[in-house]
């Protein structure tokens, strides 16, 4: 419990050296938009595979559990819509995300301390803590949105797919459960979420990165707990923003 606590008051010093006004503005931009390529545009295409098959998944799930003649048949479409706003897009591709973006950044800052570079920024003056972390930060709060959009769009393709080529039900009747009562606030809950979430994924893992001590194992192990805990606390924090924004 003690070292729990010690932990979070660690993160919350080190958060209020992130947040501090960036030294050269010129030089925060040009860490942002490398991250932004390198955290969001590079996680497009896995993006893009996994919410295809799983849109395609869900549709025939719900067509063969829920197929009854008092069922009607465009409530597939409704119900597939509404897992990949309310949930798929946001919460569980992020989990997804913290796999990869969050194994990245706790490796690289890691990498960073243990070979004394993160100790060489602090002798020159430079803020280490917000120079590296901050564009990390803005970067993915800025793309995991835009992700959401691929997400969603993507799964909707795959829903239409298992009716083109699978031909468990008429696309008619998918495309109609997709717009029937839709609800324009789910689309704004899912992009809160996600912001949520990024910052989530972006400043614990950079913390665990960023305090490594050790050598290349502890690295390691940084990694695994920067995951482990972003999964866990995203988990948490969709819980309490669905309360939150639903209710």
């Amino acid at each position: 419990m003690f070292k729990l606590i010690e932990s979070v008051g660690k993160y919350l010093m080190l958060m209020k050296r992130v947040f501090s006004r960036p030294e050269r503005m010129r030089m925060f931009l040009q860490q942002y938009l490398k991250e932004m390529s390198q955290l969001g545009v590079n996680s497009i295409g896995i993006v893009l595979l996994i919410s295809f098959f799983i849109g395609a998944v869900i549709t025939v799930q719900i067509k063969l559990n829920i197929e009854s003649p008092w069922m009607p048949r465009w409530t597939v479409g409704y119900v597939t819509r509404e897992i990949l706003l309310l949930e798929f897009s946001a919460a569980i591709m992020c989990l997804i995300l913290a796999g990869k973006v969050g194994s990245n950044i706790a490796s690289e800052l890691g990498t960073m301390r243990v070979t004394q570079q993160i100790d060489a920024l602090e002798i020159m003056g430079v803020n280490s803590a917000s120079y590296l972390i901050l564009p990390k930060i803005a970067a993915l709060a800025t793309m995991i949105p835009v992700l959401v959009i691929f997400s969603t769009f993507a799964g909707i393709i795959g829903a239409f797919a298992s009716c083109w080529f699978g031909g468990i039900m008429p696309a008619t009747f998918l495309e109609y459960g997709l717009q029937y009562a839709f609800v324009e606030w789910y689309v704004w809950c899912a992009f809160i979420k996600s912001i949520f979430f990024a910052f989530i994924i972006a400043s614990v893992s950079s913390f665990y990165g960023y305090t490594v001590e050790g050598g290349s194992i502890e690295v390691g192990k940084a990694s695994t707990n920067a995951v482990v805990s972003s999964s866990v606390l995203i988990l948490f924090a969709d819980l309490f923003l669905t309360q939150l924004l639903m209710g």
